[in-house]
C-alpha cells in the first residue's frame, strides 16, 4: 500500500467518529507503536499486557476494537479471544502474532476473531485493518439502526413486556399491521405510542415505503393543511416554490397523525374526505390528486368527550376508530418498570462508552414505587441522567432526580409538607409530561417567563 493511499484512508477515518481500541500484547513496544498509531488517526486507545486487565477493562468500558497478542506471557490469548466478547458482543478482535500460522488463524476466526495479523506489521497494514473494522462497524450500526431502531433508539415500547394490557396492545398491533386498516392509538402522553405506530409500519407489507409524521398541535390551521396535503407556488404568502405535502411524500406508505384530537374543525372534513376516496387537493390548486397511503392517528385526548362537545366530528372519528389499541400508561405495568430501566441504563452506556452493573436495589425500590406521572418518556429522562451523573458502575438513588430520590410519598394535597414543595413537585411533574415548554406553561396557566423563573428556583 502507497503513502497517499494510507493517508487517504487516515483522512476518511479522522471524518468520522473515533474508535474505541483495546490493545493487549506483552511486549511494551508494541503497545507503544500501535497505541501512537492509532491515537495519531483520532482513535481513543487504553493499552494493557495481561490477560486479567484486559477482561477488566473490558468490564469497566465499551471498545469496538481490541488488538490480541496470541501469547500473553503463560497465558493464551486465543481465550481472551470469548471473555473479551462475553463482555462486548460487537467487539471486532485482531489477532497479532509473532508465531503465524495456518492452524492458528483458522482457531482464532473460530473463536470469533475479525482479523489476523502477522508480526512484525507496517503502519499501512494497521491502518487498513482499523479501516476495515470502522467500515465493518459502520455497516453492523446501519443494519442494527434499521431492524432495532424501536426498541434501542426509540425504547418507549417496551416489546418483552409481560403485562397483560401491553402484551394485549402489541398482538392487536401485530393483527392489524398486515392490513390496510385505519388505527387509532390511544393512551397518555410519553406511553410510546408514535413507536407503536412505527412497529405497525415495519411490521406491514409497507416496510419499504416511508413512514412520516406530522404532530397536529406543532403547526398553525394554515401551515397543517399545507404540510398534509400541499400547496402550489403562490397559494399565500411565502409559497415561493410548490410543497408536494406528505401525503405524496409517504406515497405507498405510513402517515402518523400524531394529538389527532388537536386537528381543527376546518381540516377535519378534508381529512375524512381522503380517509374515504383517497382523494385530496393541495392548497391553492383544484386537480384533484389520489395518493395510497395509511393512515395512523395517535392521541392523549378523550376523543369521544371531543364529539359530544362538538370539538371534533364524530363521523370522522368513527372513521378513524377502525382498529382502536390502548396503550397502558406505565403505572398499570410495574413488573415492566425495571427490565425497562435496565434496558435503557444499557442504551445510555452504550452510549457513553460506558459499562453499568444495574441500580442499587434502593434504587430499584424507589422506581418501582414511584406513580412515573410522564410515563416512559419520564423513566427515559431520569435514566439518562442518571447515566450522565452516576460517577460509579452501580447507579444510586443519590443519582436519580430530587423529586423522584425523594420519592413522592409525603408530597400529597392536605400532607404536613410546605406549599413551595407541593408547587415544585407538580411543575416537575407537568414538564414530565408535556412536550414542549411551551405546553407547560399553558397546563400550569403560566408564561414561559414564569416558568422560567420557577424552573431556576427550585432547579429543575
Amino acid at each position: 500500500m502507497d503513502n497517499n493511499t494510507t493517508a487517504r484512508n487516515a483522512k476518511d477515518q479522522d471524518a468520522v467518529s473515533p474508535l474505541h481500541i483495546l490493545i493487549v500484547d506483552d511486549e511494551i513496544n508494541i503497545r507503544k507503536t500501535l497505541a501512537v498509531s492509532m491515537e495519531a488517526d483520532g482513535h481513543e486507545v487504553v493499552s494493557v499486557s495481561n490477560f486479567q486487565d484486559a477482561v477488566n477493562e473490558a468490564g469497566r468500558r465499551s471498545f469496538d476494537l481490541a488488538f490480541v497478542d496470541l501469547r500473553l506471557g503463560t497465558a493464551d490469548g486465543l481465550d481472551l479471544i470469548p471473555a473479551l466478547l462475553s463482555k462486548t458482543p460487537w467487539l471486532k478482535i485482531i489477532v497479532i502474532t509473532a508465531y503465524a500460522s495456518i492452524q492458528s488463524a483458522v482457531e482464532a476466526m473460530r473463536r470469533g476473531a475479525t482479523d489476523y495479523l502477522p508480526k512484525p506489521f507496517t503502519p499501512a497494514q494497521v491502518t487498513l485493518a482499523v479501516h476495515k473494522v470502522f467500515e465493518m462497524r459502520k455497516l453492523e450500526e446501519k443494519i442494527a439502526s434499521l431492524q432495532e431502531d424501536l426498541v434501542r433508539s426509540n425504547p418507549e415500547i417496551d416489546f418483552s413486556s409481560t403485562n397483560a394490557l401491553m402484551r394485549r396492545a402489541l398482538n392487536l398491533a401485530q393483527q392489524v399491521a398486515a392490513t390496510d386498516a385505519t388505527v387509532l392509538l390511544r393512551g397518555e402522553s410519553g406511553t410510546g405510542k408514535s413507536v407503536l405506530a412505527r412497529a405497525i409500519h415495519a411490521w406491514s407489507t409497507r416496510a419499504s415505503k416511508a413512514f412520516y409524521t406530522i404532530s397536529c398541535p406543532a403547526f398553525s390551521p394554515e401551515l397543517l393543511e399545507s404540510e398534509l396535503f400541499g400547496h402550489v407556488k403562490g397559494a399565500f404568502t411565502g409559497a415561493v416554490r410548490d410543497n408536494p405535502g406528505r401525503l405524496a411524500a409517504c406515497e405507498g406508505g405510513t402517515l402518523l397523525l400524531d394529538e389527532i384530537g388537536d386537528l381543527p374543525l376546518a381540516l377535519q372534513p378534508k381529512l375524512l374526505r381522503f380517509l374515504q376516496e383517497k382523494e385530496f387537493e393541495r392548497v391553492g390548486d383544484a386537480a384533484t390528486r389520489r395518493a395510497d397511503v395509511r393512515l395512523i392517528a395517535a392521541t392523549n385526548k378523550n376523543l369521544d368527550a371531543a364529539v359530544k362537545d362538538g370539538l371534533f366530528r364524530e363521523d370522522l372519528f368513527y372513521r378513524l376508530n377502525v382498529f382502536p389499541i390502548e396503550v397502558p400508561p406505565l403505572r398499570e405495568r410495574p413488573e415492566d418498570i425495571v427490565p425497562l430501566a435496565e434496558r435503557l441504563l444499557a442504551f445510555f452506556g452504550r452510549a457513553s462508552h460506558r459499562v453499568f452493573q444495574g441500580f442499587s436495589p434502593e434504587t430499584l425500590e424507589v422506581l418501582r414505587q414511584y406513580s412515573w406521572p410522564g410515563n416512559i418518556r419520564e423513566l427515559r429522562n431520569v435514566i439518562e441522567r442518571a447515566a450522565i451523573l452516576c460517577p460509579t458502575p452501580r447507579v444510586g438513588v443519590e443519582c436519580l432526580s430530587v423529586s423522584l430520590a425523594a420519592n413522592e410519598a409525603g408530597s400529597r394535597l392536605g400532607d404536613q409538607v410546605p406549599l413551595e414543595k407541593i408547587e415544585e413537585e407538580h411543575i416537575r411533574r407537568v414538564l414530565a409530561k408535556a412536550k414542549s415548554l411551551q405546553e407547560a406553561a399553558d397546563i400550569l396557566g403560566i408564561d414561559q417567563a414564569t416558568l422560567w423563573r420557577r424552573r431556576k428556583k427550585y432547579g429543575i
